[in-house]
Parts: structure tokens; sequence; C-alpha cells
């Protein structure tokens, strides 16, 4: 058995400081964590008695019996999803299951089929945010073609990625913004036209939509709010997909007609397949892919410092939780 510490939400929404306690079982390893991302859906389970983060980084410290994949030393990650029978579609998620541990605090202990090597050119300060981040628009691009136009609403923890992610697939990548403030960053990140849309009325003001070519074939709504759907879908080309991708309460309502004339698809994306999730992280080593970081000591305080950050939408654009001394150098 291992005790360790975790951080948890609380019914009032205070963060605390707890132990938990684990046996590391068969097909399982103790990992020591060293980053934590912190993703917007934290912030809905805050105010719940649970661990929280589930973008983790970390290094395997001890083996259970019949591990074949990890080794002792060897640098993982992993997000979402932490286990699965393999015979159905249900999944062991963040929210719903291993509530006693997760991504905040000093170690877990996982499924090693769950967990992903981190590649050797990727440091786990880089890689901590891409386990629920990248993942996210990553697998939400798995149909994207080269010669595809892709636009992304939004420039914050998943926006600023998922720009990286369509430049270096070889698209067309037009980001929308509110205002100009992010254009300079979301141009260096590889966006091939930025619009600032706040006082737009028509696309068509400032796309020239008369040329098929300029039309958006996927559509990625990363803004932390629903966008009002009349402005974008008459930029979008026939048969193109729009994919909502920030956790938002409420419905979603969009125009009928234009949905149904035009052929559009609305495709969400959540939690990417493992394979999925693998192929990202190489993506991403392979194109130095990183996402822009704010870091925070992995602490009581620098937890709801971080928290706090992202709360008041000062985060650019990605909060990590790094722990302690041997972490700083991985």
């Amino acid at each position: 058995m291992v005790e360790f510490t975790v951080f948890k939400g609380s019914k009032g929404g205070k963060i605390v400081e707890a132990k938990t306690t684990r046996e590391v079982k068969h097909g399982q390893v103790l990992v020591r964590i060293t980053h934590s991302g912190l993703c917007g859906t934290d912030l809905h389970y805050k105010g719940a008695d649970m661990a929280l983060g589930h973008e983790g980084a970390g290094v395997v410290e001890e083996l259970g019996e019949g591990v074949t994949h990890l080794k002792k030393g060897d640098r993982v990650g992993w997000g979402y999803e932490h286990d699965s029978c393999g015979h159905c579609p249900k999944r062991a998620m963040y929210g719903y299951a291993d509530l006693d541990q997760a991504s905040m605090g000093t170690h877990a202990v996982w499924n090693e089929a769950f967990l992903f090597k981190i590649p050797d050119s990727m440091s786990n300060e880089d890689a901590a945010p891409l386990q629920c981040g990248g993942a996210t628009v990553y697998g939400a691009m798995m149909n994207v073609k080269s010669k595809d136009v892709v636009g992304i609403v939004g420039i914050g923890g998943l926006g600023h990625l998922a720009i990286q992610f369509a430049a270096k697939m070889g698209c067309k990548v037009v980001v929308f913004s509110g205002s100009d403030s992010k254009k300079d960053e979301a141009l260096r990140l590889g966006a091939s036209e930025f619009h600032a849309v706040a006082n737009v009325k028509s696309l068509s003001d400032v796309m020239d939509l008369k040329d098929e070519d300029n039309k958006i074939d996927h559509l990625l709504v990363t803004a932390s709010a629903q966008i009002p759907w009349d402005l974008y879908l008459p930029a979008m080309a026939p048969n193109g997909t729009i994919y909502p991708l920030s956790v938002s309460e409420g419905e979603l309502s969009l125009p009928y007609m234009p949905i149904l004339l035009s052929g559009l698809r609305i495709q969400g994306s959540l939690v990417a397949a493992r394979k999925v999730h693998h192929e990202m992280l190489q993506f991403a080593a392979l194109h130095g892919i990183k996402p822009v970081i704010q870091t925070f000591p992995m602490t009581k305080e620098g937890v709801e410092e971080c928290f706090k950050t992202l709360e008041e939408g000062k985060m650019r654009y990605r909060g990590v939780l790094v722990a302690e001394e041997k972490a700083s150098k991985l």
C-alpha cells in the first residue's frame, strides 16, 4: 500500500490538501507526478469532494505484477480516461471514477494500458497540457485533410493548440476572435488569416466567401461561451463539420435551415481514443508543437492561484502545476 497527497475540491469550492491510500495491483504502476495541467473542465469539479486534475505527467516509480509495457523511470502522461474493460463502450473517466486520485498531487496509481510514454524530445512541462487539451483538438481533426480550410473560434487553452496542429497538418487556418489583441500571436502560431469579429455582422465583410475555396470545411469552436451561429454558418463549405469543443452548460441551439441546406454536421469531441492520444503526442513531438503555459507550484497555495488565474480569464494559455525539485528538470 502507498499513501500520497492529493488536492481536492470541496462543496464550498475551496482547495483541500488530503491523503489517499492505494494498492499497486496487477497491471498497474505508481507514478510520481511532476506536472499537472489545469483544464477548463476542472472548474466544473472544484465544488465536488474529489481529487482534481486530468492532465498528468510524471515518472514511473513502482510496477505491479504483470506490467509489460512500462519500466521504472519511464516518463508518462495520462488524460481524461483511466480504464475500461475493453469489451464494452463504458470507460472509467475523470469526474466519474477514481475520485480519490487525479493529476494534482504527489503520486497516482494507474493501469499501464492508459498511460502514454512521453516522447524523448518533449518535456513533462509541455506534455501535461497536451494530455487533454492536445488530445481534444487533435481528436477532432482526424478527418481533416491538408487541402482543407480549418476555422478556429477563440484563442485560448484549446484554440492556441488547434492553430498549431492544423497548421502543421498543412491546412489553411482561419482564426476568429473578438478583438485584434491576439492577432500577432495567432499568426505566429501558424494562422493563415485572422479576423476580429466582435463588430462584424457578416463574415463576407472580412472574407471573400464568393470564392468557394475560402469557405470553412472544419470549424473548431473553442470559445468559452456559445457563439453567434448565424454569423458562422454562411461561411461553412457544403458538407462541412462543426466541432463544439468547450464544456458549456445549457442547450446547443443553431439555425435549422442552413444546416439542412448545406449538409453540415455537428461533431462532439471530448476524449480521444488511446491510439489517437498516442499519435497526437508523436505528431506534436515531430513538429515541435508546444502549449503556451504559465507555471505554478504544486502546493495548496499554487493550486488556488492557478484556479484563480483561469477563473479571472488571465491565463495564457494553459496553467501547469509543477512539483518541487526533481520535476523542474523533466
